[in-house]
C-alpha cells in the first residue's frame, strides 16, 4: 500500500492557481523529498493531504484513506508539522503536548518527555513566552510523539538553529529507520540532498520531475569559469552568464570542442571545467521552461 497517493490533484481559490493535476506516489518506509520555490504549490498540496482544504477536482489517497471522506482516520495516524506553529495563548508547552495526544487520544507522556529532553524543552514554560524556535520545538514534539505512521513535514527547518537541525534530522532518521514513511517539504536543497531517497519538484502548482535524487542530480551541463578576454556570442549551450572583473562564468551543455576552439581566439589566462552543484541543477527546474 502507498502511503500517499494523488490523482489529477487539483485546487484553485477562485480564479488563482494553487496546484493542478498533481499526480503523487509514497511508498510506505520512503524518505520522501517534495521542493520547490516559494508560491510553487507545496504547503497547498500538503493541506489537500491532511484535509484541512478540500480539492476542486481530483483525488488524493493518505495510508490508503480518502482525504475527503476519512479525514478523521487520516488525521488520527499522521504527525504533521505546519511551517509556522501556532498555539493557544496562554497555555504551557506540557499542556499543548497532551491536548495533542488526547484528540489521537493516546498517551504520549513517556515518548513527549524524552523528546523535550532531546531537543532542550521546557514543559514549564508557557508558549506565549517561547522564541520562535522553540515555539517549533514544541510544534515537533507535537507531530512526533504519537509514533506516527506518515510524518508530513512543512518547511521543518525554519528557526531552528544549526545544531537543533541536526538532532531535528537525527530523529527523523531513526523515525524512518523504524518503519515510518517521511514527506519532507522544502525550498532548501541541501536538507532533500542529504536526506532524501526520492523527491518531486514542484513549479507553479504542476509536477515537473520526479525521480530517486542522484538522477534528479544529473546534468550534461558543465560549469566553466574563465580568467581573460573571449567572445562568447553566438555560441550555444550558455546560461547562467556571470560577468566577473577579470573573466566571465556560466553553465555550459553544448559540444566541449566548440568551446575549446572559441576559447583558443581569446587571450585566456585561466580555464576551469567542472560539474555543477546541486543547487545550480535544481535551479534550472525552477526556470520558465526549464527540464531537467
Amino acid at each position: 500500500m502507498e502511503a500517499i497517493k494523488t490523482a489529477g490533484l487539483t485546487k484553485y481559490y477562485g480564479k488563482a492557481r494553487g496546484i493542478q493535476g498533481v499526480n503523487l506516489s509514497v511508498e510506505q518506509g520512503e524518505y520522501f523529498g517534495f521542493i520547490g520555490p516559494n508560491g510553487a504549490g507545496k504547503s497547498t498540496t500538503i493541506r489537500l493531504l491532511t484535509g484541512l482544504i478540500t480539492p476542486t477536482s481530483g483525488s488524493a489517497q493518505v495510508l490508503g484513506r480518502d482525504v475527503v471522506r476519512q479525514k478523521e482516520e487520516v488525521l488520527s495516524d499522521i504527525g504533521y508539522l505546519p511551517s509556522e506553529a501556532v498555539f493557544y495563548s496562554g497555555m504551557k508547552v506540557r499542556d499543548v503536548l497532551k491536548l495533542s495526544a488526547d484528540l489521537r487520544k493516546k498517551d504520549c507522556s513517556a515518548e513527549a518527555q524524552r523528546l523535550c529532553e532531546r531537543l532542550e524543552l521546557d514543559p514549564s514554560r508557557k508558549v506565549d513566552e517561547l522564541s520562535f524556535g522553540n515555539r517549533k520545538k514544541v510544534a515537533i514534539v507535537c507531530a512526533f510523539q504519537s509514533s506516527p505512521s506518515l510524518l508530513i513535514l512543512d518547511e521543518p527547518t525554519s528557526g531552528l538553529d544549526p545544531l537543533m537541525q541536526r538532532a531535528f534530522f537525527e530523529l527523523i532518521r531513526e523515525q524512518n529507520d523504524r518503519g515510518t514513511t517521511v514527506f519532507l517539504s522544502s525550498h532548501i536543497l541541501s536538507e532533500i540532498q542529504h536526506n532524501c531517497t526520492r523527491a518531486a519538484v514542484i513549479r507553479e502548482g504542476e509536477i515537473i520531475a520526479c525521480d530517486r535524487v542522484e538522477v534528479l542530480g544529473q546534468s550534461n551541463a558543465k560549469r566553466v569559469a574563465v580568467r581573460g578576454t573571449v567572445n562568447l556570442d553566438g555560441l550555444e549551450g550558455i546560461r547562467d552568464l556571470k560577468r566577473e572583473e577579470q573573466g566571465v562564468s556560466f553553465l555550459y551543455s553544448g559540444g566541449m570542442n566548440l568551446l575549446l576552439h572559441r576559447l583558443s581566439a581569446g587571450d585566456i589566462l585561466d580555464l576551469s571545467v567542472s560539474d555543477p552543484d546541486l543547487e545550480e541543477i535544481f535551479l534550472h527546474f525552477y526556470e520558465k521552461g526549464g527540464e531537467g
